[in-house]
Protein backbone atom coordinates (compact mmCIF):
# COMPACT_ATOMS: atom_id res chain seq x y z
CA UNK A 1 0.00 0.00 0.00
CA UNK A 2 1.01 3.61 -0.57
CA UNK A 3 -0.16 6.92 0.94
CA UNK A 4 0.71 10.60 1.29
CA UNK A 5 0.80 11.97 4.85
CA UNK A 6 1.05 15.44 6.37
CA UNK A 7 -0.31 17.37 3.39
CA UNK A 8 -3.55 19.32 3.00
CA UNK A 9 -5.23 16.64 0.87
CA UNK A 10 -4.73 12.98 -0.02
CA UNK A 11 -2.81 14.17 -3.11
CA UNK A 12 -0.02 15.99 -1.24
CA UNK A 13 2.38 14.89 1.47
CA UNK A 14 5.19 12.69 2.68
CA UNK A 15 5.48 9.43 0.73
CA UNK A 16 4.82 6.37 2.87
CA UNK A 17 4.65 2.75 1.79
CA UNK A 18 3.64 -0.38 3.64
CA UNK A 19 5.85 -3.43 3.74
CA UNK A 20 5.19 -6.57 5.78
CA UNK A 21 2.47 -4.76 7.75
CA UNK A 22 4.67 -1.77 8.69
CA UNK A 23 4.48 1.74 7.25
CA UNK A 24 7.77 3.41 6.37
CA UNK A 25 9.17 6.30 4.34
CA UNK A 26 11.30 6.92 1.25
CA UNK A 27 14.63 8.77 1.38
CA UNK A 28 15.02 11.91 -0.75
CA UNK A 29 18.38 10.90 -2.29
CA UNK A 30 17.84 10.95 -6.09
CA UNK A 31 14.10 11.65 -5.52
CA UNK A 32 12.79 13.40 -8.64
CA UNK A 33 9.71 14.04 -10.82
CA UNK A 34 9.84 10.59 -12.46
CA UNK A 35 9.62 8.90 -9.05
CA UNK A 36 6.91 11.29 -7.88
CA UNK A 37 4.88 10.78 -11.08
CA UNK A 38 4.60 7.07 -10.28
CA UNK A 39 3.31 7.90 -6.77
CA UNK A 40 0.69 10.38 -8.07
CA UNK A 41 -0.54 8.02 -10.77
CA UNK A 42 -0.70 5.06 -8.39
CA UNK A 43 -2.83 7.13 -5.97
CA UNK A 44 -5.07 8.41 -8.82
CA UNK A 45 -3.84 11.94 -8.10
CA UNK A 46 -2.79 12.87 -11.64
CA UNK A 47 0.88 13.73 -12.11
CA UNK A 48 3.59 15.33 -9.97
CA UNK A 49 3.80 19.14 -10.01
CA UNK A 50 6.36 19.58 -7.19
CA UNK A 51 8.81 17.25 -5.49
CA UNK A 52 10.05 17.81 -1.95
CA UNK A 53 12.83 16.45 0.20
CA UNK A 54 14.16 17.31 3.67
CA UNK A 55 10.95 16.17 5.41
CA UNK A 56 8.95 19.13 4.08
CA UNK A 57 5.74 17.43 5.30
CA UNK A 58 7.19 16.44 8.66
CA UNK A 59 9.38 13.53 9.70
CA UNK A 60 7.93 10.06 9.38
CA UNK A 61 8.27 7.16 11.77
CA UNK A 62 9.19 3.55 11.26
CA UNK A 63 11.72 2.15 8.80
CA UNK A 64 13.11 3.97 5.76
CA UNK A 65 12.12 1.45 3.10
CA UNK A 66 13.71 2.84 -0.07
CA UNK A 67 16.73 4.96 -1.02
CA UNK A 68 18.03 6.18 -4.39
CA UNK A 69 14.70 5.62 -6.19
CA UNK A 70 15.24 5.21 -9.91
CA UNK A 71 11.78 5.23 -11.51
CA UNK A 72 11.55 5.95 -15.22
CA UNK A 73 8.04 7.36 -14.68
CA UNK A 74 5.97 4.67 -16.46
CA UNK A 75 5.96 2.07 -13.65
CA UNK A 76 2.60 1.01 -12.25
CA UNK A 77 3.70 0.93 -8.60
CA UNK A 78 6.46 2.66 -6.68
CA UNK A 79 7.83 -0.71 -5.53
CA UNK A 80 8.31 -1.74 -9.21
CA UNK A 81 11.07 0.90 -9.52
CA UNK A 82 14.75 0.16 -9.01
CA UNK A 83 15.92 1.35 -5.59
CA UNK A 84 18.39 0.61 -2.83
CA UNK A 85 16.97 -1.16 0.21
CA UNK A 86 20.03 -0.38 2.34
CA UNK A 87 20.23 3.31 3.18
CA UNK A 88 22.29 5.94 4.99
CA UNK A 89 19.33 8.27 5.59
CA UNK A 90 17.41 9.61 8.57
CA UNK A 91 13.80 10.83 8.70
CA UNK A 92 14.97 14.41 8.12
CA UNK A 93 15.42 13.28 4.50
CA UNK A 94 11.88 11.96 3.97
CA UNK A 95 10.61 12.46 0.41
CA UNK A 96 7.34 14.22 -0.44
CA UNK A 97 5.25 15.26 -3.42
CA UNK A 98 2.47 17.60 -4.53
CA UNK A 99 0.31 15.96 -7.23
CA UNK A 100 -1.70 17.78 -9.90
CA UNK A 101 -5.08 16.82 -8.39
CA UNK A 102 -4.22 18.53 -5.10
CA UNK A 103 -6.00 21.87 -4.68
CA UNK A 104 -4.78 24.73 -2.51
CA UNK A 105 -6.25 28.21 -2.18
CA UNK A 106 -5.18 31.74 -1.43
CA UNK A 107 -6.75 35.18 -1.28
CA UNK A 108 -4.62 37.66 -3.17
CA UNK A 109 -4.59 41.43 -3.46
CA UNK A 110 -6.11 42.10 -0.03
CA UNK A 111 -4.44 43.55 3.03
CA UNK A 112 -3.68 40.08 4.41
CA UNK A 113 -4.26 36.39 3.63
CA UNK A 114 -7.91 36.63 4.74
CA UNK A 115 -9.14 39.02 2.05
CA UNK A 116 -8.82 39.30 -1.72
CA UNK A 117 -9.42 37.51 -4.97
CA UNK A 118 -9.97 33.75 -4.65
CA UNK A 119 -7.23 31.80 -6.43
CA UNK A 120 -6.76 28.03 -6.61
CA UNK A 121 -3.55 26.10 -7.37
CA UNK A 122 -4.54 23.04 -9.40
CA UNK A 123 -2.76 20.98 -12.07
CA UNK A 124 0.38 23.05 -11.67
CA UNK A 125 -1.08 26.51 -12.19
CA UNK A 126 -2.95 29.26 -10.31
CA UNK A 127 -6.52 29.93 -11.52
CA UNK A 128 -9.31 32.33 -10.64
CA UNK A 129 -12.76 31.20 -9.50
CA UNK A 130 -15.93 32.17 -11.41
CA UNK A 131 -18.48 34.05 -9.31
CA UNK A 132 -21.49 32.65 -11.24
CA UNK A 133 -22.07 30.05 -8.48
CA UNK A 134 -20.06 31.76 -5.72
CA UNK A 135 -22.46 32.32 -2.81
CA UNK A 136 -22.43 32.43 0.99
CA UNK A 137 -21.78 28.66 1.36
CA UNK A 138 -18.76 28.64 -0.95
CA UNK A 139 -17.30 31.69 0.80
CA UNK A 140 -17.94 30.09 4.21
CA UNK A 141 -16.12 26.87 3.23
CA UNK A 142 -13.12 28.83 1.92
CA UNK A 143 -12.83 31.18 4.93
CA UNK A 144 -12.91 28.15 7.26
CA UNK A 145 -10.34 26.22 5.20
CA UNK A 146 -7.94 29.17 5.32
CA UNK A 147 -8.44 29.57 9.10
CA UNK A 148 -9.92 33.01 8.48
CA UNK A 149 -13.24 32.70 10.34
CA UNK A 150 -16.49 33.69 8.63
CA UNK A 151 -17.14 35.57 5.37
CA UNK A 152 -18.04 39.26 5.79
CA UNK A 153 -18.26 40.45 2.21
CA UNK A 154 -18.15 39.16 -1.36
CA UNK A 155 -16.22 41.24 -3.87
CA UNK A 156 -15.57 40.89 -7.60
CA UNK A 157 -12.36 41.09 -9.58
CA UNK A 158 -11.47 40.54 -13.21
CA UNK A 159 -10.10 37.22 -14.48
CA UNK A 160 -6.42 37.78 -15.31
CA UNK A 161 -5.09 34.24 -14.91
CA UNK A 162 -5.09 31.71 -17.78
CA UNK A 163 -7.55 29.22 -16.28
CA UNK A 164 -10.80 29.18 -14.29
CA UNK A 165 -12.45 27.00 -11.65
CA UNK A 166 -16.11 26.81 -10.67
CA UNK A 167 -17.33 25.52 -7.28
CA UNK A 168 -20.81 24.59 -6.03
CA UNK A 169 -21.22 23.59 -2.38
CA UNK A 170 -24.57 22.10 -1.34
CA UNK A 171 -23.57 22.00 2.33
CA UNK A 172 -20.66 22.87 4.60
CA UNK A 173 -17.61 20.82 3.55
CA UNK A 174 -14.03 20.55 4.91
CA UNK A 175 -12.72 22.28 1.75
CA UNK A 176 -13.85 23.45 -1.69
CA UNK A 177 -12.33 20.30 -3.21
CA UNK A 178 -15.08 18.31 -1.42
CA UNK A 179 -17.78 20.37 -3.22
CA UNK A 180 -18.74 19.93 -6.89
CA UNK A 181 -16.17 21.59 -9.11
CA UNK A 182 -15.46 22.03 -12.80
CA UNK A 183 -12.18 23.19 -14.29
CA UNK A 184 -11.84 25.28 -17.46
CA UNK A 185 -15.40 24.76 -18.72
CA UNK A 186 -16.28 28.01 -20.49
CA UNK A 187 -20.09 27.88 -20.50
CA UNK A 188 -20.83 28.23 -16.76
CA UNK A 189 -18.12 30.90 -16.48
CA UNK A 190 -19.35 32.95 -19.44
CA UNK A 191 -19.61 36.66 -18.48
CA UNK A 192 -18.59 35.85 -14.91
CA UNK A 193 -16.25 37.88 -12.72
CA UNK A 194 -13.53 36.42 -10.54
CA UNK A 195 -14.83 35.72 -7.04
CA UNK A 196 -13.37 37.54 -4.06
CA UNK A 197 -14.10 37.48 -0.37
CA UNK A 198 -13.30 39.33 2.84
CA UNK A 199 -13.31 36.97 5.84
CA UNK A 200 -13.58 38.33 9.39
CA UNK A 201 -10.26 36.75 10.40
Amino acid sequence: ALRLVGGRSQCEGRVEMEQAGTWGTVCDDAWDLSDADVVCRQLRCGWAVRVHGNATFGRGRGPILRDDMGCKGHEEHLWDCPATLEHDCSHKEDAGVVCSEHQEWRLSGGRDGCAGRVEVFFRGTWSTVCDSTWYEMEAKVLCHTLGCGEPLLSISFSHTLPSKMLYQCESHQPSLAHCQWTYNKSAPCHQSWAAGVVCNG
